[in-house]
């Protein structure tokens, strides 16, 4: 029975991935005036488009897979609700945000990259994924950024977190 035990916490250290805890809302906290949760609920009530197919690459360019039949909007309608504390809008450049999956597997985007570019567009919340709602997907609530070259690297599954902070 400890054999068993131990064989199970090592296979925690060896496939994380693997116990990564389905997300039921994203957490919004961070150098902001109001922490805010969204719920899938809440989430699924944005308006959605079709995004077509979505293919997966890792660091070197690699396929990794195809997502089908996405459907999203874009991670800036739910952030347009989010109020930064920021004492003058010169200020804003400094900010940058920490989107955190539920397995600790954490992208960085920048204010700017976001907001003041046209990657923020491309930038999606996916409510819908191989014709599943997005309360059956296996991954999750799920982001994605359409236009990065190596898709992989800012794919997150089981999005639970966005911490907004402002550089020191």
């Amino acid at each position: 029975m400890k054999s068993l035990f131990v064989t199970f916490l090592f296979s925690l250290f060896l496939f994380p991935k693997s116990f990564a805890q389905k997300t039921e809302a994203i957490h919004i906290s961070g150098d902001i005036l109001t922490e805010k949760v969204f719920s899938i609920a809440q989430i699924k009530g944005f308006p959605s488009s079709d995004l077509g197919d979505f293919e997966i690459t890792n660091h070197l360019g690699e396929p990794r897979g195809v997502a089908k039949q996405l459907k999203g909007f874009s991670v800036l309608r739910l952030l347009e609700q989010i109020e930064l504390d920021a004492p003058s809008p010169k200020l804003l450049s400094e900010y940058y945000l920490i989107f955190e999956a539920s397995d600790g597997y954490k992208v960085v985007f920048s204010w700017n990259e976001l907001f003041n570019n046209s990657l923020g567009e491309q930038v999606y919340l996916i409510t819908s994924k191989d014709g599943e709602s997005l309360e059956k997907m296996e991954d999750g609530i799920l982001l994605i950024s359409k236009t990065d070259i190596r898709t992989g690297r800012r794919h997150v599954k089981n999005l639970a977190r966005i911490r907004i902070n402002r550089v020191d």
